[in-house]
């Protein structure tokens, strides 16, 4: 479909796709999914002022509303495929430059540290929160303006053929995918299959001409990016005196700065800014309680993730807090027929560095031959706590974020 009615020569464009949410003037997409049906609420949106409402089926209508908003109804095949669409011509109509960012570990992490660094500099837009996805990443490039200078869009996965999706929406011009790891196992059907799909990335730039930054110190990478233009970093040591906790988070530092650098950002601003993000939504936080040091990195976990949390604290990186450790481990979801192996080699990795302070949560963990206590979910667990009080313990919550870990934080 021609969108150039609708964005051709514009500053910005407003779309929606929730009527709880439906700016005036607005292009409404009538999404639809298992639970839900956006079409039914396409007249609706317009009566609250939406200019257009994109459907992809019949719409009930009274004979004064097919009169009244017959020339607002935009009837489509696939509304999201639509949005798709839309998305990627206003892009094209910006012009500007598109940074990617995709990972099994820290891509947002990343991300935020990039765009905190290129804010310095730029009038930025980046993703926000987690609007990674299929639906997320057009919503986010619609939000690109005429005033903003750079773009940075992260793309999550699950299944083969998602990022190559994302990047023919999203078109990036350069890119970074952080590392790979076992994730998404289930959908992904083994890590070679994580690798394959993170590299479309890579084979998207090396057929339009971009380039990437790509860490050196990791050798999936060198095998996935082939020839591939590239401006190189490497993990090197984690900067001090930063908001984040983990030594791992270097390889996110070391992405920014890298970033940061090719765009022009000096190398001491980009620090200076590293330093002044505070991360949030259960993101490597650190959290003070009345009665506890709490680091929360509850919002995802996979084997990769989770071995690399653990050791963090055992590799002293909190030389004080070492010893009075608690590990409040949730179970990694989407690994299929993995699943229980990769759950027993983190129960074995408890064994070897002989921990004994652990809790765990979930059916997976239920199913290994961890010596520990395991609860069926976090209201459990909130339950033993409230009996058994935590008080001065250095606590790694650690989880797949449908465990809820974030739960247990009011308690600790």
């Amino acid at each position: 479909m021609n969108w150039d009615f609708l964005i051709k020569n514009k500053a910005s464009v407003s779309v929606s796709t929730d009527t709880r949410n439906l700016p005036e003037g607005c292009i409404f997409f009538a999404l639809r999914g298992a639970n839900f049906n956006g079409n039914r609420f396409a007249l609706q949106a317009l009566e609250m002022g939406a200019a257009y409402a994109v459907v992809d089926e019949d719409i009930p209508a009274t004979c004064a509303q097919q009169k009244c908003f017959s020339k607002q109804l935009i009837r489509v095949d696939n509304s999201l495929r639509a949005l798709q669409e839309l998305s990627r011509e206003w892009r094209r109509q910006w012009g500007k430059t598109v940074i990617g960012i995709t990972g099994t570990n820290g891509k947002t992490t990343t991300k935020e540290l990039t765009a905190a660094v290129l804010k310095t500099k730029y009038n930025l837009l980046f993703t926000q929160g987690n609007l990674n996805n299929q639906v997320g990443v057009p919503l986010t490039l619609l939000k690109l303006t005429a005033d903003n200078d750079l773009a940075i869009i992260e793309m999550g996965a699950s299944h083969p053929g998602d990022i190559r999706e994302l990047v023919e929406i999203a078109e990036p011009d350069c890119g970074l995918i952080t590392n790979v790891g076992k994730a998404h196992l289930q959908g992904f059907g083994s890590f070679e299959g994580v690798m394959r799909t993170k590299a479309e990335l890579y084979e998207y730039l090396s057929e339009h001409g971009g380039f990437c930054f790509r860490n050196m110190d990791n050798p999936y990478l060198a095998q996935m990016a082939g020839g591939l233009k590239t401006v190189e970093y490497h993990t090197g040591q984690m900067l001090s005196n930063t908001h984040l906790v983990g030594a791992y988070n270097a390889e996110n530092v070391s992405a920014a700065i890298c970033i940061g650098e090719y765009f022009g950002v000096e190398k001491a601003k980009a620090i200076e800014a590293i330093r002044a993000y505070i991360p949030s939504n259960n993101r490597s936080q650190l959290i003070q309680t009345e009665h506890n040091t709490l680091v929360v990195d509850a919002y995802n976990a996979n084997p990769t993730s989770m071995q690399a949390a653990i050791l963090n604290i055992l590799n002293n990186s909190i030389p004080q807090q070492t010893s009075n450790a608690t590990f409040i481990l949730g179970d990694m979801l989407e690994l299929g027929e993995y699943s229980h192996t990769e759950h027993q080699n983190i129960v074995n990795l408890l064994l070897e560095q002989k921990i004994q302070d652990v809790l765990l949560v979930g059916d997976e963990f239920a199913h290994t031959t961890a010596p520990y206590p395991v609860f069926a979910n976090a209201e459990a667990l909130v339950e033993y706590i409230k009996e058994h009080p935590l008080v001065g313990r250095y606590i790694l919550l650690k989880g797949s974020h449908g465990i809820h870990l974030e739960k247990l934080i009011a308690y600790l």
